[in-house]
Order: C-alpha cells, then sequence, then structure tokens
C-alpha cells in the first residue's frame, strides 16, 4: 500500500522532479498554460486525440464509469472482493463483546467525568464494518476528490475549454474511478485487520454504536501472550471512551472534517501527468479489471503540496494526536489495576502505530496524513501531566471548546500549557464553560458600548 493520498506521489519528496515540473510558471504540470500545454502554445489536435482515447476507454468500462469525485460502487466491489467470504459472528461472541465493553464503562466511569456516548455495543464482519462505515469515509474523500476534479476544469487554457465541452465529464470519470480504486484497496486491506470502529482514532461508524471485530481481535490477541478476554476488555476500553468523547464534545467531528475540507483547498496538481497517462491507453485492454487496475496505479494524478495544505495537515494531525493521546490515558487510568496486562497491552498498540499499522497506513493512502507515533505520546504524557497537576475536572474542561485546547508547540513542551491551566496567565480553567461565558458576556458588553458611543442613528 502507497502512504500518500489516492496513491498520489509527493513531488514535493523530490527537489529536482519540482523544479522540472513547475516550469517556473507557478502554474501546474509546467508552462504557462497547465494541463500540460506549455509556452509553445495550445495544440487542438492533440487534445482531441487524448479525448478520442478516453471516450473510447470509457466506453469499453460500460457501466463502471459513474459520475461523482469518487466512484464509490467500484470502491466498494473492490473492498468486498478483497475481503472475500467471512462466517457470521458466533453469539457467544456477540455476548462477550457486549459483556466486555460494559464492564469497560464501569471502570472508566472512575477515570472521566464525559459520560457514556455508546448506547449499544455490537459485534461485526468485515462486511459489516465496511457498510456501517463508508458513509463517514465518503465524508472525508469527497472534499478531496472534489477539489481535484474541480481543478481539471479551471486548469485548462481557454480554447481548450471551449473545444472540450461535455468531454470534460469524461475526466471527472476517471478521477472517480482512480480514487475509487484506491480507496476500495485500501478499504479491503483495512477491514479485514481493524480490531475497532474508533481503531484509526475517527468515528467511523454510527455515533450510538460502539462495535468490536472479534475476527481481528482472536488474531491480534494471538501476539500478544495474554488471554483474549483480557485483549478484549482493554479494546473495549479504548472504543468506549472514543465513544465518550466524540459523543460528549460536539465540535469535535465536525473540527476533523472541516480540517480535511481545509487541507483539500490546499491541493495543486500537475495536469502533465494526466495528459501523459491519457496517451497510448489500449481502450481494450480495459475490459480487463486487473489492467485498469495497473493504469490506475501508475500515479497519473500528482498533487503538489502547498503550504496551507501543509498547516491543514498539521492542524489535524494534532487534534487526532490529542484525541488519541486522552485515550490512552484514560483507558490507562481505569484499567491499570485492574487488568494486570493492560500496560502491556498499551505498549503493544504503541508499537502497532509505529510500526505503521493497517489504520495509519489507510489514512496516510486517502488523506495523505500519518499520524506519527512521536505526537501521540507527547499528548499522551501531556494528558497525564495535566491529570496530575488539574485532576479529572480540570483535564476533561480543556475539551469545552477547541481554543481551550493545546496546539503543535504545547505538545513540544507541555509545561508552559499545564502552568496556564493549573493557575498561570490565563486564571482558573476549573469551570472552562464558566470561563467562556464570562469571555462572550464581556464581548457583548464591549459591542454594547462601542453602539452607544456611535450615538442614534441618524432619522
Amino acid at each position: 500500500m502507497t502512504n500518500t493520498p489516492f496513491g498520489f506521489s509527493n513531488s514535493d519528496d523530490d527537489p529536482d522532479k519540482n523544479e522540472g515540473s513547475s516550469g517556473g510558471s507557478g502554474t501546474p504540470g509546467g508552462g504557462a498554460g497547465g494541463f500540460g500545454f506549455g509556452a509553445e502554445g495550445f495544440d487542438p489536435a492533440a487534445l482531441g486525440q487524448m479525448f478520442t482515447q478516453m471516450g473510447q476507454m470509457f466506453s469499453g468500462m460500460g457501466s463502471g464509469a459513474t459520475s461523482g469525485p469518487v466512484n464509490y460502487d467500484l470502491a466498494k466491489k473492490l473492498a468486498l472482493q478483497q475481503i472475500g467470504s467471512t462466517t457470521p459472528v458466533r453469539e457467544g461472541s456477540k455476548s462477550a463483546v457486549v459483556d466486555a465493553a460494559h464492564l469497560a464503562e464501569q471502570w472508566l466511569n472512575e477515570a472521566t467525568i464525559l459520560p457514556a456516548g455508546a448506547v449499544r455495543t455490537e459485534a461485526w464482519t468485515p462486511q459489516e464494518w465496511l457498510d456501517n462505515t463508508l458513509d463517514t469515509w465518503k465524508r472525508l474523500c469527497d472534499p478531496v476528490a472534489e477539489q481535484i476534479s474541480g481543478m481539471w476544469t479551471s486548469a485548462l487554457p481557454p480554447e481548450a475549454q471551449q473545444m472540450v465541452g461535455p468531454m470534460i465529464g469524461m475526466l471527472g470519470q476517471m478521477g472517480g474511478m482512480a480514487f475509487g480504486s484506491q480507496l476500495g484497496q485500501a478499504l479491503g486491506q483495512l477491514a479485514k485487520e481493524v480490531l475497532t470502529s474508533t481503531d484509526i482514532g475517527l468515528p467511523l461508524g454510527p455515533s450510538d454504536t460502539a462495535a468490536l471485530l472479534p475476527d481481528a481481535v482472536a488474531v491480534f490477541s494471538e501476539g500478544t501472550e495474554l488471554p483474549e478476554r483480557e485483549v478484549l476488555v482493554f479494546l473495549a476500553a479504548r472504543e468506549v471512551a472514543h465513544h465518550r468523547l466524540y459523543s460528549h464534545v460536539p465540535w469535535l467531528r465536525q473540527r476533523v472534517l472541516a480540517t480535511v475540507e481545509e487541507y483539500a483547498r490546499g491541493i495543486r496538481m500537475d495536469f502533465g501527468a494526466i495528459e501523459e497517462a491519457a496517451r497510448g491507453i489500449d481502450p481494450s485492454a480495459l475490459t480487463d479489471p486487473s489492467q485498469l487496475e495497473k493504469i490506475l496505479q501508475q500515479g497519473a494524478f500528482e498533487p503538489q503540496t502547498t503550504p496551507e495544505q501543509k498547516a491543514a495537515l498539521e492542524r489535524l494531525e494534532t487534534l487526532l494526536a490529542l484525541v488519541e493521546g486522552w485515550v490512552d490515558t484514560v483507558v490507562t487510568t481505569a484499567l491499570g489495576e485492574r487488568l494486570p496486562g493492560a500496560s502491556a497491552l498499551s505498549e503493544t498498540m504503541r508499537r502497532r502505530r509505529a510500526s505503521g499499522g493497517p489504520a495509519e497506513q489507510t489514512f496516510a493512502t486517502l488523506i495523505g496524513l500519518e499520524l506519527r507515533p512521536r505526537k501521540v505520546r507527547e499528548a499522551s504524557d501531556l494528558w497525564r501531566r495535566l491529570t496530575d497537576a488539574a485532576g479529572i475536572d480540570g483535564r476533561d474542561g480543556v475539551w469545552a471548546h477547541p481554543d481551550l485546547l493545546p496546539d503543535t508547540a504545547d505538545l513540544d513542551d507541555s509545561s508552559s500549557f499545564i502552568d496556564r491551566i493549573v493557575g498561570g496567565d490565563t486564571g482558573s480553567f476549573d469551570d472552562p464553560i464558566a470561563q467562556l461565558e464570562e469571555f462572550e458576556r464581556k464581548r457583548a458588553a464591549e459591542k454594547k458600548a462601542e453602539g452607544d458611543d456611535e450615538g442614534p442613528a441618524p432619522v
């Protein structure tokens, strides 16, 4: 599996490549015109030939070429092919999952002020995980795909836009298939290895449902040398802890999705690679799905990393690290003295992240983000130190508003952040909600005073 978004290659990793592709013009694909048409001018014959080839390509694909920024029908089909056949979860496994989650919820009540967030617990097969999480993947992937799809039209020279007309839809179909192929492969692999609905750090499934995948948990347990029952309780605790956070911090889910959209708006592309990919395609080979997959894996689409994109990725990385670090801290507190293998399992999960497990690889493939283990470790350390200094109430109260959360600099140096929370230059954070309300009251009073100073409006 690749570690760049939708199978793209990161051109900024190769300075020589960047220098050659930019052409000094600042437009994707080199030259002044975009879409691979350089300073020597636009060649209508070349463009016409390219679209003729693409028309033959899509006619050979038949119903496989659907509209939309991502071909989710293709994605689901490829994912199910990769998952293969599985047996339904046994009743005994379902009961074990429910019991483990119930026990974990009881223990977590003593480790956080956030109440339980899931109203039901389920045991899923890989296919059920795919069915229950695909809607969230659409929300994560669409902003990136839509941004890239819109660039294809806007980057064409004016003469080319007039000539292309309705055929521009072919480009959208091509991109939708490329994205769908990469998404399907990634989700097919992840569905067989993911342990819970929040294993990737995001609330992928229904907001009121905690879920574990017993087959994957059994495989994971074999490498721990611990009783499977202990492993199940540990993983259930992580799952329901995620749900407590995402259910009772109402802005968190939307903030994650909004940051993905910010990332999408920063994307720039090398359209010369798309033009090159369209040349020399044998339409007859596209009736074979394996040949189509090879074509889509050639890296035809190549985004250029921008400062805005990097900034959005850093914010998203930090936010997800804070979520994972909080879960790690709360679960360790709740299970540490009750579950003999809890510390060993926590270390196993850290190694799993450090080795680039399926969740991290998939997220990197689909969005271009790697949730670096260093950030998670630093976030865990910050939450533990804050718990010692401000207590559970003070630690969890920081989630009351996004402006209260630590940023990337705070993860690098948590001491100053903890000092502010405990009683440094920001006053008492014992009740962050009250502090925010007081701030809003002051702002309202200031606005009213400004309006009074201006006097009555003229008649």
